[in-house]
Parts: C-alpha cells; structure tokens; sequence
C-alpha cells in the first residue's frame, strides 16, 4: 500500500492495520522459520508497510 493512500486512511484505520500488520509480521516469521514460506520478499514489504504507517502517524503527531 503506497503513502498516498495510506493518508487518506483515520487515524483507527491506521492503528488497526497496523495491528494486522504486526500479525501478518508474526505469522511470516513463523512460517520462516519452520521452512514454509515460499516468498521471503513479503517480509521487508511488511516491514516497510509497517515503517509508512507509523511515519503517517508521526506526521498526524499521533506518536511521538
């Protein structure tokens, strides 16, 4: 999901993806770890999506 949409998004919106995000990151990890995860790259995209939502939030002087 790009910045540009992300902005357009509530700040609940905002924290509620973030909390998916955080479950997706956790799941990811798991299935690393266990050997199941045929595409590694969504783990940076996570990570990333996760650094975006949290500069929107920045930005919106939600988090410090």
């Amino acid at each position: 999901m790009k910045a540009a949409d992300l902005r357009q998004k509530t700040d609940a919106e905002l924290m509620e993806l973030l909390v998916d995000c955080y479950r997706e990151q956790f799941n990811l990890r798991m299935q690393k770890a266990i050997g199941q995860l045929s595409k590694v790259h969504q783990i940076p995209q996570n990570r990333r999506r996760i650094a975006r939502i949290y500069t929107i939030l920045t930005e919106r002087g939600i988090r410090k």
